[in-house]
């Protein structure tokens, strides 16, 4: 007997999600444009807005108590528009020359996705990053095994990134899925738990190998049982309080869901 599927579509994020392991490409040009100006943020700071459109997500840093103190210090006055401006433009430059090393595919992506095309299931995307960007990335994912069916960044969205679900509405239009209680939105930050739930979707944390997690996979394998479960229940939780309908460990606990 034919199993009959709860969704149409999954629509991923990238980075820490599918490709880039503890997304680290973003937070390195961060925290690397930041210094540039004579502020060092701590990882907490970087991370807490990942999964945003990157021009957002610098806004969101310099709004910071710390960082906007720091930065009234450094320059006598208020962070201006014209600094996002700035810090924007080094941040891309930076993070187009190192992108092309942080796309290879997670664990158990490409066996998932797999399974999903097999149901009939199929896959769209979203993403933090610009259209420029992703010309990058999913380029080398394809290399590496993984396309999706259909990707959309802000700027298809009039830079309208996360937490707007807009993203989610255009991938709906081109994989022409009619309700969104037929759509699973999968994602490692606060941010996608955000756009999937304001979307009205099914929304999915994954754990192991996310932004909100933030350590490579020889760290995560070396850590202790005590220290994994601890961390891996603190991320859980932020997902579920950011309204996340199910938290998974990685993605071979999807075809469950389904």
């Amino acid at each position: 007997m034919k199993q009959e599927n709860r969704f149409d579509a999954v629509i991923f994020d990238w980075a820490g999600t599918t490709v880039d392991y503890g997304c680290f490409a973003p937070v390195q040009a961060f925290i690397e444009v930041f210094k540039h100006f004579g502020i060092e943020p701590t990882m907490e700071e970087v991370r807490k807005p990942m999964g945003m459109l990157k021009r957002d997500h610098i806004k969101t840093m310099l709004s910071m108590d710390r960082i906007s103190n720091e930065w009234q210090k450094k320059y006598g006055r208020n962070w201006r528009e014209e600094d996002v401006d700035e810090l924007y433009a080094l941040f891309e430059e930076k993070l187009l020359g190192i992108l092309e090393g942080f796309a290879d595919v997670k664990p158990y992506v490409l066996e998932t996705v797999g399974e999903l095309r097999k149901r009939g299931i199929k896959i769209g995307s979203t993403t933090g990053y610009t259209d420029k960007m992703m010309e990058i990335v999913v380029s080398k994912a394809k290399e590496n095994g993984y396309e999706p069916d259909a990707w959309f960044s802000p700027d298809s969205t009039g830079s309208f990134g996360r937490p707007y679900p807009y993203m989610i509405f255009k991938n709906m239009q081109r994989l022409g899925v009619m309700s969104v209680e037929r759509v699973m939105k999968v994602g490692d930050t606060v941010s996608d738990i955000r756009e999937g739930r304001n979307a009205g979707v099914y929304t999915v944390g994954i754990v192991e190998g996310s932004s909100e997690m933030g350590v490579t996979k020889e760290e995560y394998d070396k850590m202790g049982d005590i220290e994994r479960i601890a961390r891996v229940e603190a991320v859980k939780e932020r997902f579920l309080k950011a309204g996340a309908d199910e938290v998974v460990l990685d993605m071979r606990s999807l075809m469950a869901i389904m």
